[in-house]
């Protein structure tokens, strides 16, 4: 029998944010003015995080067969980028989430959560790419220098002023959407599957529009709310298995 491991790696909830909130409100951090030096330690902090992400890139590239080989026989429907535009009933998102479970241990697969704080598209992108969900400022980064680089890619999806979107999902706690996702495809190279808690879609497939990918990035979707990153069981990273037991007798 096939066997779904769900690891918990904080003590938020799948999704942090509350359940009625609607996905493109802007979610306010908490915090005060901005300093040179603050300014100055964040873009350390920032630097510093691109040399790390780059290593462990190169380090794990290698590591995400297994789920697509789990997966590879599933028909992925067309991707079409769109923007946030609304979110499920407290009851659907908990049948969809069952759903989603269900879906997960049919193909023995391991969903790593990761905080719902806004950031969860960002981190779970990262987990896949450098496993560890720490380096989503990168990954955000990235993803908006993709989209100021590549408007005319992404312009026609987004029905609002392509400059003040481009503002939005520069700031931390701002929810991706799918066409983040297909700019985060485009930026690094990569096929994003989504196995989905839809009803009537299981899998979608986002490609790079202008090069063939190069490896495959793997993300649970659960109800337009929340994004973790997925493994199959025997490509679950070390540091994410649950750790034996060991008795005393």
């Amino acid at each position: 029998m096939s066997r779904s491991v769900s690891v918990d790696r904080s003590i938020a909830s799948p999704c942090a944010v509350p359940i009625g909130r609607i996905m493109t409100e802007r979610i306010q951090n908490d915090g005060g003015g901005t300093s040179s030096s603050s300014t100055s330690s964040q873009r350390n902090e920032t630097d510093d995080d691109r040399m790390i992400a780059v290593v462990l890139s190169e380090e794990y590239e290698n590591l995400d067969g297994a789920a697509s080989s789990r997966l590879s026989k599933l028909a992925p429907i067309p991707h079409v980028p769109r923007i946030n535009m609304f979110i499920p009933t407290l009851s659907d998102a908990s049948s969809d989430y069952q759903r989603l479970l269900h879906r997960l241990n049919a193909h023995g697969l391991v969903e790593v959560k990761v905080s719902g704080d806004g950031n969860c598209q960002f981190r779970a992108l990262s987990d896949q790419l450098y496993k560890s969900p720490e380096h989503h400022k990168h990954v955000r980064k990235e993803i908006v220098k993709q989209l100021k680089d590549g408007r005319s890619l992404y312009e026609v999806y987004v029905p609002m002023k392509y400059k003040h979107y481009c503002k939005k999902m520069a700031k931390s706690g701002e929810w991706g959407d799918h066409v983040t996702l297909q700019a985060a495809a485009d930026k690094f190279g990569v096929k994003i599957c989504l196995l989905t808690s839809f009803r009537d879609t299981c899998f979608i497939e986002i490609v790079p529009q202008l090069q063939a990918p190069q490896r495959d990035l793997w993300l649970s979707f659960w109800s337009e709310v929340h994004y973790n990153s997925i493994y199959d069981y025997r490509g679950l990273p070390n540091r994410y298995k649950p750790r034996k037991k060991h008795w005393l007798f």
